[in-house]
């Protein structure tokens, strides 16, 4: 079906800049995207948006990760719809906050609790604060360009954020172990934990997977410090494996920050932690009055069932490398050359030579008015309802996109 013109998504933002400052906000702003980008979506089912307009689109970006089994997910919004009457926010808990807690300490391998919160940040944020209570230090090590959210503490505007609010955080390279050794010595005797992602995800570059002697690294100076190792799960959990993504590499992690994919796009992250780092939860105050609705509870357990009871994690790691061989396949076909890099399920995609993006923007914008949403600078995801016909017809329209390109190289319009 032909697209039809950004008409209502064009009077939305009008009217969205007269009300919300700058049009809209965050990670979600359409105002950093091509201009064949719609800003709003009236609906979701699937792997699938529609757009404002009417317009359909194959998603991959999938809520930026918050959809893994599929929007509107049949038997999770049956456990939602079913909480739902019985209450949500209430005075008090609801049951299913132990019942969730306890199926996240059986699948998460190092935790023996868990605590709950809404987003990613939050999640993140608590594990930095109880692991200066647990140690009674106060040196945290990031990596640099790494993004773990949007408290001031690890915002990647400077807008508004005071040294203070970074002053006892001290940057390491990604993968680079002599790197990370230096930033353990510069903390001396006051190391609280080591801040990690899984992968690199950093958005605009190349993403890396770790390695293994990095990781590990890690963790022995941690012990050697008696720090704590944070692992941030938030953009990978559930996608990778169905407990910590190093676990892999024999490496566990003291604590996990996790949200997005564990309640299927209802609002819910989570801390899991290990034994030792109990009565350091237990002081740390952290709360909000939406943190123990129930409706999203009801929706994650039903999450972790089904992702693991249908092998996810691996459907999609097969779906996402289907995708990957056929646009190196395209690309290669039309002397383009672009990068395929992280987890075939978490697919970044960037183009050789390209340093002001004209050629990812051309393509991915050529993508989306063909009914194909790709992302030109983020990761993207593949979800558990992406399809085997799904794969193909963004393939098909990922070759008309290439043509598109190779021509307008071949004019000149986009140099090589």
């Amino acid at each position: 079906m032909p697209r039809t013109m950004l008409t209502r998504d064009r009077e939305l933002r009008a009217r969205a800049a007269r009300v919300i400052p700058g049009g809209m906000y965050g990670h979600q702003n359409a105002a950093a995207l091509p201009e064949a980008y719609p800003q709003y979506f009236s609906r979701a089912e699937g792997c699938r948006l529609w757009d404002s307009d009417g317009n359909e689109y194959i998603d991959y970006v999938c809520g930026f990760g918050t959809n893994l089994l599929g929007y509107r997910h049949p038997e999770v919004e049956r456990a939602a719809a079913e909480q739902a009457p019985r209450g949500d926010c209430m005075t008090g808990p609801a049951p299913c906050i132990v019942e969730l807690a306890e199926r996240f300490v059986d699948l998460v391998e190092h935790a023996s609790w868990a605590l709950f919160c809404k987003n990613g940040t939050d999640a993140t944020t608590w594990c930095v604060t109880i692991s200066r209570a647990h140690s009674g230090k106060r040196k945290v090590l990031r990596a640099r360009g790494a993004y773990h959210g949007s408290a001031p503490w690890c915002t990647p505007r400077p807008d508004g954020v005071l040294p203070e609010d970074r002053e006892h955080q001290i940057l390491y390279d990604y993968n680079d172990v002599a790197s990370l050794d230096a930033a353990v010595e510069s903390a001396g005797d006051d190391l609280a934990a080591i801040l990690v992602s899984p992968l690199r995800h950093d958005a605009f570059r190349d993403m890396e997977l770790p390695d293994p002697a990095f990781a590990r690294r890690a963790r022995e100076l941690c012990d050697q410090a008696s720090a704590v190792l944070i692992l941030d799960e938030v953009r990978t959990g559930l996608r990778l494996a169905y407990g910590c993504s190093w676990e892999a590499l024999g490496v566990r992690p003291d604590l996990s920050a996790w949200g997005k994919a564990i309640a299927n796009g209802y609002p819910l992250s989570a801390v899991a932690g290990s034994e030792p780092l109990r009565d350091a939860a237990r002081r740390v105050y952290g709360t909000g009055s939406f943190w123990f609705a129930a409706v999203p509870m009801a929706a994650s357990q039903a999450t972790l069932e089904i992702a693991k009871r249908d092998g996810v994690a691996e459907r999609i790691q097969r779906l996402g490398e289907k995708l990957r061989e056929g646009i190196a396949a395209q690309a290669k076909s039309h002397g383009i050359g672009v990068r395929q890099t992280g987890p075939a399920q978490m697919p970044m995609i960037l183009f050789d030579e390209d340093i002001e993006r004209a050629r990812g923007n051309f393509w991915t914008s050529e993508a989306i008015k063909r009914g194909v949403y790709l992302h030109p600078w983020h990761n993207m995801f593949v979800c558990a309802a992406h399809t085997e016909a799904d794969i193909a017809r963004t393939l098909e329209v990922t070759e008309e996109a290439f043509a598109a390109l190779s021509n307008q190289i071949s004019r000149g319009y986009l140099s090589r």
